[in-house]
């Protein structure tokens, strides 16, 4: 009963904390501004399926895919068998699924054992690319320590719970010969490898070790659960989201600002011209408040995998800018933000903003808007959307556009041309 008490208090605790967290986010996200996404309901179920569940976008890189898939599968899959670990500790039974399932849970659990061994495999090469191979897109400049280790830590606490399972289950194997109250499994294929190394043990020293390796399992899963509300891995539950509420025009459509959009059509006369806003809004954006909720959400879903980093032209050419950089600038002020709101601080009245503390001219003035890093992007974050809203700022609220900028626009408003030629001399070139 002692036993059964503990386990109760523990899950309950990490499930305040869970939750606590989540409504942190949640209200991090709701500083951005409203925007109302109810179109193509079929479109983006389809990116749900294809991209988040299917994770289409991965196999452009088919190595890495597969690794990442049997991690993904696996976390899906084995987490069900935690039903069983929660059930089982709340009533003090064992293995209750057993005698319900029969033969059938020989199968499923050697199908999780399948899966966790392939989870351990996939994980040690993922930290082997890291740490030995060092792939470049691991190791730029916005990856700092903590961004690693974060990595690090997430992959090294999988082995953990992986090699968990595989110690409970085999250490369970070697008890049901041996000690009551042991109901048959059936043989699993992968743990019945390491029995061998448990058959010689005592049996009291034996239950220690699989109740040692259940405990061990069930409060990592509950940490892991808690760590990553709090690390990049937060994509594991955000992918789903992202990916519906994604951007589904074509990827070169720019989005125009309704404000200049009506004002423009009302200098011109038209009939379909809206109203003037009540009060004068900003130009772009300086702050997280000035976008739009479904961009904040996609910097809490990015996973630093640096895919977009990677993919852009700028950043190939030594430019300052990293898409993966504009988003994880982003949560972070989300996160200064909130926790300052959360101890009654002042919140955006900081003295900081995104543009300028966090983000520099210099990065955004550097993109080209090809839109490679929103292609490249696993789960259809969208780093350009941002940086536009910071540049448009800057150009329209600041007259901070470069200098050749300037002189682009004003050709344009004028010649309707970026060259400095009238439209009447614009063919001759042809003459000769």
């Amino acid at each position: 009963m002692a036993e059964q008490i503990i386990f109760i208090v523990v899950v309950l605790t990490a499930g305040y904390v869970f939750f606590n967290r989540v409504r942190f986010v949640v209200n991090n996200i709701r500083l951005g501004k409203k925007l109302k996404i109810d179109d193509h309901p079929g479109a983006r179920f389809r990116n749900l399926l294809l991209i988040a569940f299917g994770q289409k976008k991965m196999f452009k890189r088919p190595v890495p895919a597969i690794l990442n898939l049997f991690v993904y599968v696996g976390f899906l899959v084995i987490n069900i068998e935690v039903l069983e670990f929660v059930i089982d500790g709340i009533t003090g039974s064992h293995r209750v699924f057993s005698s319900y399932l029969g033969s059938f849970y020989t199968v499923l659990m050697n199908v999780f054992e399948f899966l966790a061994v392939g989870v351990l495999v996939s994980c040690i090469f993922f930290l082997i690319r890291r740490n030995i191979l060092k792939i470049r897109r691991f190791w730029m400049y916005e990856m700092t320590r903590w961004p690693r280790l974060d990595a690090n830590v997430i992959l090294i606490t999988e082995i953990a719970l992986m090699v968990a399972i595989l110690t409970m289950n085999a250490a369970d194997q070697v008890l049901q010969n041996t000690h009551r109250g042991y109901p048959e499994t059936g043989r699993l294929f992968f743990s019945s490898v390491l029995t061998p190394l448990f058959s010689s043990v005592e049996p009291s020293n034996l239950v220690v070790i699989e109740r040692f390796a259940w405990w061990f399992h069930i409060l990592g899963i509950l940490g892991f659960a808690v760590y990553i509300t709090y690390s990049k891995h937060l994509h594991i539950f955000m992918a789903f989201p992202n990916t519906w509420f994604a951007k589904l025009e074509p990827k070169g459509r720019m989005n125009n600002m309704p404000v200049i959009t009506g004002e423009v059509k009302s200098m011109l006369g038209l009939s379909d011209a809206p109203p003037a806003p009540a009060e004068g809004g900003r130009f772009g954006a300086k702050d997280v408040n000035d976008l739009s909720w479904n961009m904040l959400m996609g910097a809490y879903t990015c996973t630093e995998c640096g895919r977009c980093t990677a993919a852009c032209p700028a950043n190939q050419t030594g430019k300052k800018l990293s898409p993966r950089k504009i988003m994880m600038d982003t949560r972070d002020r989300m996160e200064d933000v909130g926790k300052s709101l959360k101890t009654g601080g002042p919140g955006l009245n900081d003295g900081k903003t995104l543009l300028n503390d966090y983000i520099t001219k210099e990065e955004i003035n550097a993109c080209t808007s090809c839109h490679a890093c929103v292609e490249a992007c696993p789960v259809m974050i969208n780093p350009l959307e941002i940086i536009m809203e910071l540049r448009r700022f800057v150009t329209m609220e600041e007259s901070g556009a470069p200098a050749a900028w300037n002189s682009m626009y004003q050709n344009i408003e004028t010649n309707f041309a970026p060259w400095k030629f009238s439209p009447g001399d614009r063919f001759n070139w042809s003459k000769d």
